[in-house]
Formats: structure tokens, sequence, C-alpha cells
């Protein structure tokens, strides 16, 4: 049974479906730039020690997104 949490739950190697983006308009933009939009599929590469940045792919775009912004992703598993 799939479950809805946020991006920021999820582990290195596991994979989602972006469900929702609670980000104002500008950072949704570019977060879309980047390919990070509903529908999309994304994988933690790993999470950086420290409360640190998670690395994430998109497609064949890889990126670094902060604890807080992955955060207000809400994503299918």
């Amino acid at each position: 049974m799939k479950t809805l949490q946020r991006l920021s739950d999820m582990k290195a190697g596991q994979t989602a479906t972006i469900q929702a983006i609670h980000v104002d308009t500008g950072f949704q933009y570019r977060l879309n730039g980047l390919g990070l939009r509903i529908g999309k599929t994304c994988e933690v590469i790993r999470h950086a020690p420290f409360n640190g940045p998670f690395q994430l792919r998109v497609g064949s775009t890889e990126l670094m997104l902060r604890k807080q912004d992955a955060h207000m992703i809400e994503v299918l598993m």
C-alpha cells in the first residue's frame, strides 16, 4: 500500500512520486525548471550528514535540496 509522506522523511535509495509542493510561487517555478513537478518520480541518492541537504535525481537531473525545502514536498511511496 502506498503512503503519503514528506520528501524529507525519505531515505537514500528510496523512490517516490511527487504529489504536492507547498512553497511560494517563485520558488515553485524554480523547482519546476529543475524538473521537480507534481507527478514526477524522484529518487533520494544521499542525505548529507549533520542535517545537510538531500541529493535527488529527477529524470536525468541531479540536484541538492535543503531539508526545510524537502519538508514542503509531499510524495507518494
